[in-house]
């Protein structure tokens, strides 16, 4: 093999890795964060997103069950358990739900179309209105009574009674702190883009 057909191979030049991106944390309270890292914080909220959506797609199965939009499930349970011997105003319905009054009216008024509920005048403020189960709502949410008890029993079994204290008071705490997030975020945002708890 002559010397002028020989390939003449150049050393490799060693490959120089990038260094990984640093990237900035997404919290900065010191108890959110585990040894200057955000990673457990950042599980917790895909965990919550996870949880979150499982609800809705239980919540969109038993309002399914028996007719109606996952929203208006919510809003006749509510009412179930909120109504005394008189019914429940629309706007403490709103508060139990963190939603808007005018969604409440709403969604109630298309339920007391269908004879699911009854509204009459709150006598205590005639501009009101109270809301109640009908007998026919009652009738609906029996049906699928053990249903939902399954399903609760099931979604939150990995709670024990100390468990469930916990997490009621730290969701309770973090339904405050995540409004005022919404108040930021909305002081920055156009009036058309404002966002607004309406499920």
């Amino acid at each position: 093999m002559s010397i002028s057909k020989a390939v003449r191979r150049r050393p490799r030049a060693k490959r120089k890795i990038a260094p990984a991106a640093v990237l900035p944390l997404t919290v900065s309270r010191p108890a959110l964060l585990q040894a200057g890292s955000d990673r457990r914080f950042r599980a917790l909220v895909h965990d919550l997103l996870t949880i979150s959506t499982r609800m809705e797609l239980v919540r969109q199965h038993l309002g399914d069950r028996i007719g109606m939009s996952g929203p208006q499930y919510s809003v006749l349970i509510a009412v179930a358990h909120l109504q005394e011997g008189n019914g429940v105003s629309v706007g403490a319905v709103a508060d139990a739900l963190h939603v808007s009054s005018a969604f409440v009216a709403s969604e109630t008024g298309k339920l007391a179309l269908r004879g699911l509920l009854d509204k009459r005048t709150n006598p205590r403020d005639r501009r009101g209105v109270l809301v109640s189960v009908s007998p026919a709502g009652r009738q609906a949410i029996a049906r699928i009574g053990a249903e939902i008890r399954a399903i609760n029993d099931l979604f939150f079994g990995a709670l024990g009674s100390k468990g469930f204290a916990a997490l009621s008071a730290t969701i309770a705490a973090l339904v405050g702190s995540s409004r005022k997030a919404i108040d930021y975020v909305n002081a920055g945002a156009p009036d058309t883009r404002r966002l607004e708890a309406a499920e």
